[in-house]
């Protein structure tokens, strides 16, 4: 048996059993996906997956437990990559992010600018997608961390760590009636219409919740993922705004629009920070880690990566 064999049954696996598509995604030919993973199943003597013809159906139950074992070993084979890379660069590489658009736009620009200056000779590369594919990079070593506020911490393959708290405010024009007032009500605010992030994004969960719990319904007239854009529109007279405060932190005082806190009607939201269990980190992204939140460390993080929890406070 051989890594290549079990690079195609992993890829198999995430492709929804589809060797077309697996044989696309490994740049190699269908019939050789196919010809590895049955001399793999004969050299383990069990059938990793159930079979129509020539189709994959399904993961077999010794399947699964061979899945999981590919699993450990192609993680290990990554990690001696890595210790290879940590020992003869040590202070270069590639630092893979993966994000959601707010924390891209406005967290992450100060602390990637110093890793950049404390370490040149290593580069940045950000992916940004909802938090649910966040995770799905981390766990799929797109990625080796991984930030956003929803999610993270329902992955058994991840470890999370809080980073920060934050909550949202309510952004309108300067001229709205609104504007007037220093503290809004969640019966104010279902009485407008509203201009917020995707149900997937940036902590709307806990707005959709926090009108539910007064049984009121809000007018959400547009949704989006970029909190810029929700301002743009905002500007435009479409509604007021629901976004994160640190989109509206470097706003001037006296611009065309105003906002206001409301983290007593939607709570306070929570920014985690991913690893992928048992993966070895690098010495700059610990680093890196640091420079985000003065609430990580090295040691809390080497800690949490050798523990059995999936995410510590």
């Amino acid at each position: 048996m051989n890594l290549h064999q079990f690079r195609f049954v992993q890829e198999a696996v995430r492709q929804n059993l589809n060797l077309t598509e697996t044989a696309k995604a490994l740049f190699t030919s269908q019939p050789g996906v196919s010809k590895a993973i049955l001399e793999l199943e004969g050299e383990l003597g069990v059938d990793i997956f159930a079979r129509h013809g020539k189709r994959l159906r399904r993961v077999t139950e010794p399947g699964a437990e061979v899945l999981k074992a590919i699993e450990i070993i192609m993680r290990e084979v990554n990690n001696l990559k890595r210790i290879g890379d940590e020992f003869s660069n040590q202070d270069a590489g590639t630092l893979s992010i993966a994000t959601t658009h707010t924390q891209a736009r406005y967290v992450l620009p100060e602390p990637v600018a110093r890793l950049r200056k404390r370490f040149p000779k290593v580069n940045v590369s950000l992916h940004q997608g909802n938090p649910q594919q966040v995770a799905r990079m981390v766990i799929e070593e797109v990625a080796e961390v991984g930030l956003a506020t929803e999610s993270l911490d329902r992955y058994d393959e991840l470890v999370t760590l809080p980073c920060y708290e934050w909550q949202h405010v309510i952004v309108m024009p300067a001229g709205h009636p609104l504007a007037q007032a220093e503290r809004l009500t969640i019966e104010q605010l279902a009485a407008e219409p509203l201009i917020s992030y995707h149900p997937t994004f940036t902590g709307r969960t806990r707005i959709d919740q926090a009108f539910e719990s007064r049984r009121l319904k809000p007018n959400v007239v547009l949704e989006a993922i970029d909190s810029d854009v929700i301002k743009t529109y905002v500007r435009l007279g479409l509604g007021i705004g629901i976004v994160a405060e640190m989109a509206v932190r470097d706003d001037p005082p006296s611009g065309d629009l105003v906002w206001r806190p409301a983290g007593q009607l939607f709570g306070q939201n929570v920014a985690r920070i991913a690893f992928k269990r048992g993966a070895y980190l690098r010495n700059f992204v610990y680093v890196f880690a640091e420079m985000i939140s003065e609430r990580l460390s090295r040691a809390l993080i080497t800690r949490s990566l050798g523990g059995s929890a999936a995410s510590g406070e």
